[in-house]
């Protein structure tokens, strides 16, 4: 297993510490990346950090007495893993914290570029405690045989972490807009056919790895959301050691009822898939390297 640098076992006291984080875009959410964000913070003011700054891409994050920066990518050097803006991010802070596990398969300034400046110039460098325990669960998953990714959603990038699992030996079944789903002819779910077959699939797997809804789920007014409802739901009650990931994904898992059921909900999609296909990530290189 991989030997992360983790914030419990750096000293900050008195110092001022410089978080990644993974933000909403509605404040007081209730989901798994505003948690860990708002856990983080807690734990540094515990023990008795001088400041806290936050930096995210999106959302609407508050914490009394933290400054948060919601927008890092109105820069549009983020994207281009800017030293320059590196340096500009590093100026005047002590400690970096990575709590961005949904975003570390992205070589962004934030992600990469910033945590190796400041390690260059001697500065602790590290994930936080719900970054560690991602790392913690995914492991597990790749020690595991039979293993079942059902990969959906409308991102482009999936199709090739689809194809990164199979070379690994993973069955991986298609939904939503990925390459080679079958749909229905209004495109907007899969059809009863491949929700028949995907259905039976499931009762065969010992691991599930579930990642993007199967259609347009959003939608209560059409039959859009039937194939999520009824492979999510598949998912949820097989026996199967279950993992979910990404912010679409664990919002329709609250919309039905189903996350409870889980064993574990990754904050991230593509970052969940990414480490299952490679064993590591643009974030996870930054501070060991």
């Amino acid at each position: 297993m991989i030997k992360l640098p983790v914030i419990r076992d750096v000293l900050v006291a008195e110092k001022k510490v410089l978080v990644r984080a993974d933000l909403e875009t509605t404040v007081n959410s209730n989901s798994n990346r505003e948690k860990a964000t708002r856990d983080i913070i807690e734990y540094l003011l515990g023990q008795r950090v001088k400041n806290i700054k936050v930096i995210g891409h999106k959302g609407q994050f508050e914490y009394p007495g933290v400054t948060v920066v919601n927008d890092i990518r109105a820069d549009r050097r983020e994207r281009e893993n800017s030293e320059a803006m590196a340096a500009e991010l590093a100026d005047g802070w002590d400690v970096y914290v990575n709590e961005s596990f949904a975003e570390s398969h992205r070589k962004y300034t934030s992600v990469e570029a910033l945590p190796r400046l400041m390690a260059s110039q001697g500065k602790p460098v590290c994930v936080g405690l719900r970054f560690e325990k991602e790392i913690e669960e995914l492991v597990k998953v790749n020690s595991k045989s039979n293993r079942l990714a059902i990969i959906g959603g409308a991102k482009g990038d999936k199709e090739d972490e689809a194809r990164k699992l199979e070379a690994r030996g993973w069955k991986v079944l298609r939904g939503g807009l990925l390459p080679g789903a079958k749909l229905r002819p209004d495109g907007l779910d899969i059809s009863d056919e491949e929700i028949k077959r995907l259905s039976d699939e499931v009762t065969k797997a010992e691991v599930i790895v579930l990642a993007g809804p199967m259609g347009k789920y959003e939608d209560n007014a059409s039959n859009a959301f039937n194939g999520t409802v009824k492979i999510f739901t598949a998912v949820a009650n097989s026996k199967a050691h279950k993992i979910a990931g990404g912010g679409d994904t664990e919002a329709a898992l609250e919309k039905f009822g189903l996350k409870e059921k889980m064993d574990w909900i990754s904050v991230g999609g593509g970052a969940m898939l990414e480490f299952l296909a490679t064993g590591t990530l643009p974030g996870i290189e930054a501070v060991i390297s």
